[in-house]
């Protein structure tokens, strides 16, 4: 990060609107920071951290919201933040609040991009996510919207250049979901590196996870060595405490359940597996349990 530390960045005020706080990241870098709970009608399903990144041709938006109005709300705090309009959307991945803003983005003019991975789950998920959404945020919270894809599709690499800003957005394998990508820009050592990262919220493992795969694409992140890492949950971070509160949890597990395993244990005994280090994290009685067995799942047959 240049001539400021990350410390300093944190203890300058946020900024509220609309349940999302922004927060300084670096020259002309910030983070939306959402909710810890869960989605509700007052945060429109925007309970996740997203990312932007200003020039002067315009912004770069990680992270589509949850909704048409979920995106709205997001335009209006990007509003407090800069003039400048909103040219491309880069959805991270899989989850809901990552991609269903999209249509409200072309609509605006913006570029969605994504990994191909990406768009093969928003297809299969969509129409879950927004039945999901509904109970969750109500129908008024979730009217306008209808899923949109991508722009632009890639495998596993993609370069993209703004206003003299490069950025690099990498999907190595599947994580939380099966599309998940960091974005790596270089120039302020920042990755935004969406649900790969979880901070002061337990991650959660899914159907839709791969807990060891995970692990490798944590590790390709890790080894651009960012100075400030800006998680799909929580606000920005070191990458020692990104390390702390998501790698280490997931190779703790998956090595505990290796063990267990092992000895002949079952899956209904495996959320019995000691996850008590990591119970400072917000939602760890309603995930830590249901993580276990997922990873059981995972691992039996491996």
């Amino acid at each position: 990060m240049k001539q400021i530390t990350l410390a300093a960045l944190l203890a300058s005020s946020a900024l509220p609107v609309a349940a999302l706080e922004v927060v300084p990241v670096s020259n002309n870098v910030f983070a939306i920071v959402g909710d810890l709970s869960q989605r509700s009608p007052s945060n429109l399903g925007n309970n996740a951290t997203f990312g932007v990144i200003v020039t002067d041709e315009g912004v770069v938006l990680i992270d589509a919201g949850a909704g048409w109005k979920a995106a709205e709300a997001l335009d209006d705090v990007i509003d407090t933040i800069t003039d400048q309009p909103v040219r491309f959307v880069i959805n991270s991945g899989g989850q809901d609040h990552r991609w269903l803003g999209n249509e409200y983005w072309q609509a605006q003019g913006a570029q969605v991009i994504a990994s191909a991975a990406a768009v093969s789950d928003h297809q299969a998920r969509g129409s879950m996510q927004l039945t999901g959404l509904g109970v969750l945020v109500g129908e008024e919270g979730l009217e306008g919207t209808s899923p949109a894809y991508a722009d632009v599709e890639f495998d596993s690499e993609y370069a993209l250049t703004v206003g003299g800003v490069e950025l690099a957005i990498s999907h190595v394998a599947q994580a939380h979901t099966p599309g998940d990508s960091f974005v790596w820009m270089p120039s302020e050592g920042v990755v935004f590196a969406g649900d790969i990262v979880y901070i002061e919220r337990i991650l959660g493992i899914g159907d839709q996870s791969h807990s060891g795969t995970w692990i490798e694409v944590f590790e390709a992140m890790a080894a651009l060595e960012p100075e400030v890492v800006v998680p799909g949950h929580g606000n920005p971070v070191t990458l020692e405490k990104a390390v702390e509160d998501t790698y280490s949890y997931l190779t703790n597990l998956r090595a505990q359940m290796g063990a267990y395993i092992d000895d002949g244990g079952d899956i209904i005994g495996s959320v019995e597996v000691d996850q008590a280090a990591w119970s400072y994290l917000v939602n760890f009685e309603g995930l830590a349990r249901r993580n276990a067995q997922q990873v059981y799942s995972e691992m039996e047959w491996e």
